[in-house]
């Protein structure tokens, strides 16, 4: 099948590469643009059965009719309270806000204890999560800083201003971690080849795949697929780093079929004949691996897995065509000024290297047992933390908002958890209730170090009874509109914000604080007669978001495992090799994690590993380090019928793909690299430098050493129950 593509690849070369060079500009035109359907938010991602989304429904209530998102303007003077000069501008910006488009809601949530500060807080449209954000967000900006007193600083800032201003950010990010990774990979494989065409013409690809993937995957989630920031710049890392990858292993093999004697097209079809199975099964075994988070609840790994492995397969595709298109077109000139001419094969240090490790198999096996299990050993205290990082980039309006409201509003300063009750009839009517409810709330003081609701809002002190009176009279007034946001406007919904006795939000002691809280509240709710109860906050999310991935991660790996060792079982021809095969990659997991927890927790002092670094460590240890099993042990397979013995295959397998092991490793580690380097966070440091650990030592060690010394203890019984298994020797 491969030797048939390869030749229809070749035949019709020209046409294969105007097909895919005017693919890029027809889709980018035609699809919608990725950017633009990205969600960066946890918490949306949590699914619907979980009580944070629960808890989200309730809190609705307090939203303008079409209202799907918010932001917060706030308003502060430099030194000392607002003057009547700033409260006018204050209406001023109210009103022009009022009359802009997809603004909803415009609602005054009084002024700060302190009279330094005012909230508004803004409804917007659905159009909030679409194109359209940083339209809505400059609009609104445009309205804040026109004709503003001395000293007086306004600012948007909440949920829809730090997705625009995080959006901005990350394609700053994105955009370095592409560029740089291109500069190293073309300094690596320049240094490979020392050849001034081959390192563009492995690449090109790559980057060609990238482009059509995009706006396919932005299209795709019309259909479901969800894209977040993290999807997007593991898009570039996997198809620059893997795809590069996948060229290697071609021209590597081009390069070897000339140098036994072939004319360069028919290097091609030999080339990819051969290397073709290998290429097909390394980007099916990540597929597979990515396609099996369809089974995540959370929505970060549920979209992650088909948006990749629909970029993957985008990528297989240029591999079996553009790039031996691409081959057959330049012929020796892609090896120029290195010599392609008919010569002795070469075993190179691998080869050696490889020819001792089989010599001594059990020391390689010791040596193994011990990294792994002292880098393992690593584990010990393991724990997950980021989920709250939803901040506002550092120097953005957004940013400055949210340090304005901290100074200014103490219950906002601590992230609260936002309690909710929800009750049959209004409480309009049964004042009492809700007074018992926060003083019941207030009560437990071994959950909660501060209660605040409608009675005390922004320094009010009030008894059930003024309230009432309040709002009997039909009268607008500051107070009712400061208590607004903790009574709904159908009077049956109640939220009091709470922080906890456990630790500040953020904190693990607050996270695993959630279930005590949640218990308080059941409990206070049976005692008022509320219907509903729920919590809401960042730390609840981050509970949330620690169960349902924990979860999932306990769910899928037995698939994933079960994926490869089905794949590895049918490309081997051997129910053996892939028993030792998965088993390598997942000690070397472990061994990685461990080496993830001693830099960034145990040395680095972090709160934990970031939550989805486990998850990703995971997936692309084990399905990328499966390539290069798939590379090694394929080529061990095709000197198996060559050989006589085991060991001479091997040697002579390692010794020929050694290179292309390790320059891919490299490559493939590198790009990973820059992204730990120049992603912008703490996130993507762990995740870039965690997986770059594991990929180097996974290739230096693990594909290159411990397994070619288990297939040569095994011998022939590497191959049980095929063929070559009665055959070998």
């Amino acid at each position: 099948m491969f030797e048939a593509i390869a030749r229809f690849s070749v035949r019709f070369r020209w046409f294969i590469i105007a097909a895919w060079l005017i693919a890029v500009p027809v889709l980018t035109h035609n699809f919608l643009n990725i950017n633009d359907v990205s969600k960066n938010n946890n918490v949306k991602f949590l699914p619907s059965s979980s009580p944070t989304t629960k808890a989200a429904e309730l809190e609705t209530v307090f939203q303008g009719k079409n209202t799907a998102d918010s932001s917060t303007i706030v308003a502060a003077r430099d030194n000392g309270p607002l003057t009547a000069a700033d409260n006018t501008a204050i209406q001023r910006i109210e009103t022009a806000v009022r009359k802009l488009p997809d603004i909803t809601e415009v609602q005054n949530q009084g002024l700060s204890a302190d009279g330094q500060a005012r909230q508004i807080k803004l409804g917007i449209t659905q159009a909030a999560f679409s194109n359209q954000a940083t339209t809505i967000a400059s609009n609104i900006r445009d309205q804040l800083g026109r004709d503003l007193p001395a000293g007086l600083h306004v600012y948007l800032t909440g949920q829809l201003a730090e997705s625009v201003d995080s959006n901005n950010a990350n394609r700053t990010g994105r955009n370095s971690t592409e560029g740089y990774s291109v500069i190293l990979i073309l300094v690596l494989l320049l240094l490979v080849f020392r050849a001034l065409l081959a390192p563009i013409v492995t690449l090109v690809p790559a980057g060609l795949a990238l482009l059509v993937a995009q706006p396919v995957i932005a299209e795709s989630t019309k259909i479901g697929v969800q894209v977040s920031f993290i999807t997007q710049i593991l898009l570039i890392v996997l198809l620059l780093g893997a795809g590069t990858d996948y060229g290697l292993f071609l021209v590597f093999r081009m390069r070897e079929e000339l140098r036994r004697g072939l004319e360069p097209k028919e290097a091609v079809v030999k080339a990819l004949s051969r290397v073709g199975e290998s290429i097909t099964f390394s980007a099916a075994t990540v597929a597979a691996a990515l396609l099996s988070l369809v089974l995540a609840t959370f929505g970060l790994y549920h979209g992650l897995g088909p948006a990749l492995a629909i970029g993957l397969a985008i990528m297989l595709l240029a591999a079996l065509t553009f790039l031996p298109a691409l081959l057959a077109i330049l012929g020796r000139a892609v090896f120029w000024p290195s010599n392609t001419s008919k010569q002795p094969l070469k075993i190179g240090l691998w080869g050696r290297v490889a020819d001792r490790v089989i010599k001594r198999p059990v020391v390689m096996l010791v040596v193994g047992a011990i990294i792994f299990g002292g880098l393992s050993l690593g584990i010990i205290g393991y724990r997950i933390a980021g989920f709250n990082d939803q901040s506002a980039p550092s120097g953005t309006q957004s940013a400055k908002g949210q340090k304005i409201i901290a100074q200014h509003f103490p219950a906002a300063d601590a992230s609260p958890q936002v309690l909710i009750f929800r009750f049959d009839h209004s409480v309009w009517n049964n004042m009492p209730a809700v007074e018992r409810a926060q003083s019941e709330l207030a009560s437990q003081t071994k959950v909660f170090k501060d209660v605040s609701g409608p009675f005390n809002a922004n320094g009010l002190s009030l008894t059930p009874g003024q309230l009432q009176l309040l709002h009997d009279s039909n009268r607008p007034s500051p107070v009712l509109s400061a208590v607004s946001q903790f009574i709904s406007p159908d009077g049956r919904t109640v939220q009091f914000y709470a922080t906890l006795k456990a630790g500040p939000s953020g904190s693990q002691a607050a996270t695993q604080a959630t279930p005590a809280v949640r218990a308080a509240l059941q409990k206070v709710a049976s005692s008022v007669g509320a219907s509903q109860n729920q919590v809401y906050g960042n730390d609840a999310a981050a509970y949330d978001i620690d169960q349902t991935t924990t979860n999932d991660l306990k769910r899928i790996i037995p698939v994933v495992l079960l994926i490869i060792a089905v794949l590895l079982a049918v490309l081997l021809r051997s129910l053996v090799a892939p028993w030792y095969l998965i088993l390598s990659v997942g000690l070397s997991y472990m061994a990685s994690l461990g080496f993830a927890m001693i830099v960034f927790v145990h040395m680095g002092g972090q709160d934990g590993l970031n939550f989805i670094l486990p998850f990703l460590m995971f997936i692309f240890c084990m399905a990328l380090g499966e390539d290069y099993n798939i590379l090694v042990m394929s080529r061990i397979r095709e000197e198996s019928h060559k050989h006589k013995t085991m060991s001479e295959a091997v040697t002579k397998a390692v010794g020929i793909t050694g290179s292309t092991v390790t320059s891919a490793g490299l490559i493939l580690a590198g790009t990973f690299t820059i992204l730990g380097l120049v992603g912008g966070n703490a996130q993507l440091q762990q995740i870039g430098f965690g997986i770059a650990f594991g990929i180097l030592l996974d290739t230096f060690f693990v594909r290159t050493l411990l397994v070619p010394s288990i297939a040569a203890l095994l011998g022939r019984w590497n191959w049980w129950p095929s063929r070559l298994f009665r055959e070998s020797k």
